[in-house]
């Protein structure tokens, strides 16, 4: 049994988030002894923690200033290995793992599309921590763990970064015996009892996820009885309402918040799509793929195209392309539901959490 620790910022409602605490799970499936501390607070994703792992708070005001108590807890409780996930914390965990003596034993990990991701948060301390970042990730020991071949390669290609500075671990999505679970009840009223077909999104409300031209697309289909739920919170909700009123569409759209089970309303809904103009493994892609409903992605940097075979699984569009986007959603819906089913489900499998946890414990324990 190692003892295992993954640091993040918080648990709130983040795809970062929730594959940090299914990696947590996973990795006491495999026998290890794992804790999960968060730099500042809790979160949503609290609420599905396994109950075998350990949590710990920092409560610092924010993740910069949280240096001197994560030195002290590392000195303290001594870990077989560290791992951090996003870029801030990153840079918090390597400062804090080099002073606490414990860089050795540290890993990070780069969860989106690095060269896209820098330009979306403008506050001065996450800026800064991508600036920084690339620089000591050449000068730690160990290789930053990418989401997607993509994501590791933006790194390189767009940083000082080098080749041998990073690796490859997918998110662990799905449970194990997801092929064997029969998804629960909808409880949306559009998809609980439905009577026209139904598209879905999930995702945060914001501008990398692209809900803007996917609301233009939809506006554009033939079908007038078609309806869209975009299944998520974040800074855009107005916005995004007012478009839709403006299209003429407010009436077949809506917009119901966070949702505790996606898989139960995307596995009623009769097309899923992601329209996002910038991924790093998009996970709500591969939950959409298992539960074998249809799908049309972007083709964003970076995740997608992996996922779905360069297309072969399910259309692949261009981005902010809402004429295109429109016509493959068409496409999608005029077709059997069952078409393509079993490949969709099949392609899924690959991220089941046993899979991610081998992979990161061969990453994590390369020098035992």
């Amino acid at each position: 049994m190692k003892r295992l620790l993954i640091i993040l910022q918080d648990l709130r409602g983040g795809g970062a988030e929730k594959m940090m605490v299914r990696l947590a799970s996973a990795l006491t499936d495999a026998g290890n002894d794992v804790t999960l501390l968060m730099l500042t607070d809790t979160g949503v994703n609290s609420a599905c923690i396994d109950p075998r792992v350990k949590r710990v708070e920092l409560h610092s005001v924010r993740s910069s200033r949280a240096v001197p108590a994560l030195v002290r807890f590392l000195r303290h409780n001594r870990f077989d290995a560290q791992l951090a996930a996003l870029t801030h914390v990153n840079v918090v965990a390597i400062v804090a793992a080099a002073l606490s003596g414990t860089l050795a034993r540290l890993h990070v990990s780069e969860r989106n599309a690095f060269s896209h991701d820098k330009h979306v948060n403008p506050a001065l301390a996450v800026r800064t921590a991508y600036l920084l970042a690339p620089l000591l990730y050449r000068l730690i020991p160990n290789p930053v763990i990418c989401v997607s071949r993509g994501v590791a390669q933006d790194l390189v290609d767009t940083t000082i970064t080098r080749a041998q500075d990073v690796t490859i671990a997918d998110n662990p999505v799905l449970d194990n015996d997801f092929r064997d679970k029969a998804p629960g009840r909808p409880k949306h009223r559009w998809l609980s009892k439905k009577t026209t077909p139904v598209i879905v999104a999930v995702g945060r409300l914001a501008r990398q996820k692209g809900f803007d031209v996917l609301i233009d697309a939809f506006a554009r289909l033939a079908d007038p009885s078609a309806r869209l739920i975009i299944f998520g919170e974040g800074a855009l909700r107005t916005e995004l309402l007012e478009q839709a009123i403006a299209l003429g569409v407010a009436d077949r759209f809506d917009l119901p918040g966070y949702t505790s089970d996606p898989l139960a309303e995307v596995a009623a809904a009769d097309c899923f799509v992601l329209s996002s103009r910038f991924e790093g493994s998009p996970n709500a892609l591969v939950e959409a793929m298992s539960t074998g409903t249809p799908v049309v992605s972007t083709h964003c940097p970076y995740g997608p195209q992996e996922i779905l075979d360069n297309g072969a699984i399910a259309p692949l569009v261009a981005v902010d392309n809402p004429d295109a986007l429109a016509q493959a959603i068409t496409v999608e819906l005029t077709l059997s539901r069952d078409a393509n089913r079993q490949a969709r489900i099949d392609a899924a499998a690959r991220f089941v959490s046993a899979c991610a946890a081998k992979t990161y414990l061969d990453a994590l324990l390369t020098h035992y």
